[in-house]
């Protein structure tokens, strides 16, 4: 397989609205009714930006490839689909874009509204019914949150829809507060520092993960589906929601964001900003290594003061007594 291209040059200049060869003029179709007001404007340029740079820094774009963009009917997903469109539409984006909604048969699921809104944006998609919601009452004890077994037998479909389309990619609508709520699932209930990379490669390596939605804040995309006045199908049909671990995560990060404006972010910039050597695995860092006179030491590379303290709160320490 040849090696992707420069991704500079596969999605053009970041600090240019459109590539003047393949833009197609006007505004995408899922455009066409957008409101006209500077604040819609600057919060669609923003989403815009963040997800380019996701793009970028995480290498994700091949020219010429074909990515399956999964569309559950929420706000995420449509916010996902609209900005890859449009990043599409002004040559800003070299790979084709198939639409996929899977029906897994939740009761009461509208089955009608998607269809009818992406033929009528003329946009390209596949609509595929799966019946994992009987399968999923059926194995899972009354009581017990569906999400689980649910999520794999959808991803497990999705794969295969992938292939059987020529997708070399499966894109998902997760945001920056669900990498962080996983994170931090995964350090309260499940023992390990995880959480949901922006492109994961699958099992079997045929197939890759991606979440061009990264680094785009929650309100955001909801303020941007808002706007754009998107037919949003609940995400609650299956009735397994209440009580949810992630619910309560949610409620947590949500109460630290309003205390103290701006930590939701610090904490996402945290999870690309990790030491090793600081850490307790030694699977990840060669403590056994770590002898005096073995390597530079912590303190010659500024990560740790002469007792320890990290280098951020020595500078703070300095500047306070200082200043």
């Amino acid at each position: 397989m040849d090696a992707p291209e420069p991704i500079d040059a596969a999605i053009g200049d970041t600090d240019t609205d459109r590539d003047s060869d393949a833009f197609q003029g006007g505004d995408h179709p899922l455009f066409a009714a957008a409101p006209r007001s500077t604040n819609f404007r600057k919060l669609r340029k923003r989403l815009m930006r963040e997800v380019r740079q996701t793009l970028t820094e995480y290498a994700m774009v091949r020219p010429g490839g074909r990515w399956l963009v999964c569309l559950s009917g929420g706000k995420d997903s449509y916010a996902l689909l609209a900005v890859l469109s449009d990043l599409r539409w002004r040559g800003l984006l070299p790979v084709d874009l198939l639409a996929c909604n899977l029906d897994q048969a939740q009761p009461g699921f509208p089955a009608h509204i998607l269809p009818e809104f992406l033929d009528r944006h003329g946009i390209a998609h596949v609509i595929e019914r799966r019946d994992t919601y009987s399968i999923v009452t059926d194995k899972v004890a009354a009581g017990q949150t569906y999400c689980s077994l649910c999520s794999r037998l959808r991803r497990g479909h999705l794969y295969r829809i992938a292939r059987e389309n020529g997708c070399e990619a499966v894109v998902l609508g997760h945001h920056r507060e669900d990498i962080i709520e996983t994170f931090l699932l995964n350090l309260f209930y499940g023992g390990r520092l995880a959480a949901m990379p922006p492109k994961l490669l699958n099992e079997d390596g045929d197939l890759t993960l991606l979440r061009p939605l990264a680094a785009c804040a929650e309100a955001d995309l909801a303020r941007f589906s808002n706007a754009l006045e998107f037919p949003i199908i609940p995400c609650d049909l299956c009735g397994s929601q209440d009580g949810l671990q992630r619910q309560k995560i949610k409620e947590m990060v949500a109460g630290w964001e309003r205390e103290q404006p701006g930590r939701t972010q610090v904490m996402f910039r945290a999870l690309a900003n990790t030491r090793p050597s600081h850490l307790l695995d030694t699977g990840l860092y060669d403590f056994a290594a770590l002898t005096p006179g073995a390597a530079e030491s912590e303190r010659e590379r500024g990560n740790e003061g002469a007792d320890g303290d990290c280098g951020a709160a020595l500078a703070m320490t300095a500047k306070l007594l200082l200043g």
